[in-house]
């Protein structure tokens, strides 16, 4: 038969598993493409400044 003990420490176990299974869903659909797009943003941005400043050289 389980103890009490062990279905707690169960519990704790599938607790911590869901939490980390949705933390990584979480973060591959939204924190690392909202960081890819940012920085590909920023690296366009950059080119162009740096294309304007030779031109206007």
């Amino acid at each position: 038969m389980v103890e009490f003990d062990q279905y707690l420490g169960f519990l704790a176990f599938l607790t911590i598993l869901t939490i980390g299974f949705w933390l990584m869903i979480f973060l591959l659909t939204f924190v690392v493409p909202y960081w890819l797009t940012g920085n590909l943003m920023e690296m366009w941005k950059e080119r162009r400044e740096a294309k304007k400043a030779k031109r206007n050289e």
